[in-house]
């Protein structure tokens, strides 16, 4: 069980706004997240914002601790909550951090949407050194990114990779070209025939 409120709903969608992510990662923090290793993340207060809990808390005469921490400007998440979000609220004429909840959760609906849609046209990605596109020809680029981002990450290939090749391998595969990437051990192959394939390197 983990404590996300509201406020941290924003803090992450502006961290992640920043640094260029997709609905999946700006649906975060979820209320459940279930991980492949079989465990859960619960997050009960994720509906509300940090000045009701403190309402809640004063009331009810529980002492709460803060961390030092927070008063810090040298981590980006306190540079936002303690700069941006502040002159968020002044300047929108909404409450922005239960506007930013209501867009998480939207994301969320989105994300879950486009994996389904995804999954009944190629089931399930799953650990393997070939993976066939072809079932996804002539469909959307956000479902062709999520098919190679999976495949990618499925068979740990992904962190090795930059955003720049990801993009190569995504496009090579939207046109049917052929595109060989070297990947620290391993080659990343995109054939005409859009398959993916994952070969060891030969060694010399």
């Amino acid at each position: 069980f983990l404590g996300h409120q509201l406020n941290d709903i924003v803090e992450m969608m502006l961290m992640r706004i920043a640094r260029g992510s997709c609905t999946g990662g700006l649906a975060a923090p979820r209320p459940v997240q279930q991980f492949r290793d079989g465990f859960s993340h619960l997050r009960p207060l994720l509906e509300l914002s940090h000045s009701e809990i403190i309402d809640a808390l004063t009331k009810a005469g529980v002492e709460w601790r803060e961390d030092s921490s927070n008063r810090s400007g040298k981590y980006t998440r306190n540079r936002i909550r303690n700069e941006v979000v502040p002159l968020l609220r002044r300047a929108s004429p909404q409450d922005a951090i239960k506007g930013a909840g209501r867009t998480r959760e939207l994301l969320e609906e989105d994300d879950e949407a486009l994996n389904w849609w995804l999954t009944s046209m190629v089931g399930r990605v799953r650990k393997g050194r070939i993976f066939d596109l072809s079932p996804l020809r002539g469909k959307p680029r956000a479902l062709i990114r999520r098919a190679v981002e999976r495949f990618l990450w499925t068979n740990e290939v992904r962190p090795v990779l930059g955003r720049h090749q990801v993009e190569r391998l995504i496009q090579a595969a939207i046109e049917g070209d052929l595109l060989r990437l070297e990947v620290g051990k391993e080659i990343v192959v995109v054939t005409k025939k859009c398959q993916f394939l994952i070969e060891e390197r030969k060694s010399e």
